[in-house]
């Protein structure tokens, strides 16, 4: 009777079956990811909050010259700049550090579809409410801080997903199980 061999006491019996070592986000990619959605969603904001404090400012209670309504949007896009790049920095940090939801085996996409979309609900939610409160304090009304925040719900999940599909796809500041940053571009 012929005897086989013994399979390993820890781990896989098979080299294909061991977990896939994830690769090394750099923090410079958080970075470069922070900003480029920061400038997407900095334009969105002010085209916005000038459209509805011009718009539905008037519905609320605001009466704005054309003037007074571009720089009040201005003042809440420009402050944006600075709360949203700490928080986006830190969500990004955040969903770094957890591992559900990643795809290493696929070349094509590093995040699945679901991990995607959790990620975009969450980042939104906070996004939200961070511009809420900004357009709260530059116009004094609650109504047409919520009108901004609300609507900019739906076009920001939209451009935001869009941008994590694009970005998941980009190799940049990605450290392979070798060691080898990838490139940029």
């Amino acid at each position: 009777m012929r005897e086989h061999a013994q399979g390993p006491f820890f781990g896989p019996e098979a080299p294909s079956l061991a977990p896939r070592k994830h690769p090394r986000i750099k923090r410079w990619r958080s970075i470069a990811k922070a900003v480029s959605w920061r400038t997407v969603g900095t334009l969105d904001t002010l085209i916005l909050s000038y459209l509805l404090i011009t718009y539905l400012g008037p519905f609320f209670g605001i009466e704005l010259a054309q003037e007074d309504a571009v720089k009040t949007a201005g003042l809440i896009a420009a402050t944006e700049v600075a709360t949203k790049l700490i928080l986006y920095f830190l969500h990004e940090r955040a969903w770094q550090a957890i591992q559900w939801g990643k795809n290493p085996a696929s070349e094509r996409s590093r995040e699945t579809m679901r991990r995607t979309t959790v990620k975009t609900a969450l980042w939104r939610t906070i996004a939200s409410l961070d511009t809420f409160l900004l357009a709260w304090f530059f116009t004094g009304n609650a109504a047409t801080a919520l009108s901004i925040g609300g609507l900019e719900i739906f076009t920001k999940l939209i451009l935001y997903f869009i941008h994590e599909r694009v970005w998941g796809r980009l190799p940049f500041g990605i450290e392979k199980a070798g060691g080898k940053v990838a490139a940029a571009g």
